[in-house]
């Protein structure tokens, strides 16, 4: 049986702002089952002027967000060249997820910055690109978008957690793949951090050293979001609306604060897959969070003893959202289908995702 073999980069920039993710990786395709191999990454944090662009960038007017759509995709263009360069790679194409500005979908709206085009004609290379917008116009959710790869790439697993701005989780119930957005996380500690000039809590240690605050924790435990179903998603338009008030109006110490968010996230994990799970099951952690080692701690406590956590090593943990957008991009450029109605709501399964071409000069 012949073996299909797929070289892509990967690009990710997430809502927890720590920079661009670069992954260039192998997929191959034999007997109806995947395989894959992260072959090389690159982390490349942003500068102060570009995270605090990116963080502002939902209070543009209309003008000035196309602007930055187009100088973020010069920006990434050049980063990816610069990689393939530096390994001096050859690939078949580039998947970007973009940046996610506005993320509205009970509007219709969704809108991923970082212009494919840009990318194409920097790095001569092929660029797919806009994974949400179709899935909206069909009535789904655009999110989360990651569980078709947790099907076909990491299906030993019962769960897998994401935990990076946001946590989402994606299992397979009744032979359908079910995902959705949990709780804030990475953006919601990163954002308390802010306020002593520190870009994140290393391993949890300043959040471990707090207590937590029961007023706090009974107030974002109580917010809609939680009483709703899935299909669900959140974007960052509801964490400055719902969850930053909150965080701003408690008179407490920055360790306490920390602490009080991280029971929070554990705890609206923890009742999540509680609930689901009736049965022994393994559970697969990645994303920054799964580096925050209280936050692990107090997951593994909230869970029922029948949970086995499996947190890999660093380098599916940082890149696995690369990984699996570098995936989504070949599933488009097979035309099958890398986006799930059973996850995000929309009328149908589709193959989503906009292919850039590059200009010859």
């Amino acid at each position: 049986m012949a073996v299909h073999t797929y070289k892509v980069i990967g690009l990710m920039s997430g809502t927890s702002l720590d920079g661009l993710d670069i992954a260039y990786c192998k997929f191959y395709h034999q007997e109806q089952q995947w395989s894959f191999e992260i072959k090389k990454t690159a982390h490349i944090p942003y500068s102060t002027d570009l995270y605090d662009r990116l963080q502002h960038a939902v209070t543009l007017n209309a003008i000035d967000v196309l602007a930055l759509h187009n100088e973020y995709g010069v920006w990434l263009g050049q980063q990816t060249a610069a990689f393939i360069a530096q390994h001096e790679l050859s690939i078949d194409f580039i998947a970007s997820h973009g940046h996610t500005v506005h993320h509205q979908p009970q509007l219709g709206i969704t809108y991923q910055i970082g212009s494919g085009q840009h990318i194409a004609n920097i790095t001569n290379t092929e660029v797919i690109c806009d994974f949400r917008t179709n899935d909206v116009a069909l009535g789904g959710q655009g999110a989360p978008l990651v569980p078709i790869g947790d099907r076909w790439l990491f299906g030993a697993y019962d769960y897998c957690l994401n935990l990076g701005g946001i946590s989402n989780v994606s299992f397979e119930s009744n032979q359908q793949r079910i995902a959705y957005d949990i709780a804030p996380a990475n953006m919601l500690l990163n954002h308390i951090c802010t306020k002593i000039q520190l870009p994140y809590d290393d391993g949890g240690q300043l959040a471990k050293s707090g207590s937590v605050n029961s007023q706090l924790l009974q107030q974002l435990n109580a917010l809609l979001y939680y009483t709703k179903k899935a299909p669900k998603s959140l974007g960052y338009e509801w964490f400055t609306s719902e969850i930053i008030p909150l965080v701003e109006a408690t008179d407490d110490t920055i360790p306490n604060v920390l602490c009080t968010a991280i029971e929070h996230i554990a705890m609206q994990i923890a009742l999540d897959i509680n609930t689901h799970a009736t049965s022994p099951s393994t559970l697969l952690i990645t994303g920054g969070g799964a580096k925050n080692h209280f936050l692990i701690e107090r997951l593994q406590t909230l869970l029922h003893d029948m949970h086995t956590i499996h947190v890999p090593d660093a380098l599916l943990i940082d890149y696995k959202e690369a990984l699996v957008f570098a995936f989504l991009g070949v599933l488009r450029h097979r035309n099958e289908i890398n986006c799930l109605r059973s996850v995000t709501g929309a009328r149908t399964d589709s193959s989503s995702g906009v292919r850039y071409l590059p200009t010859l000069s």
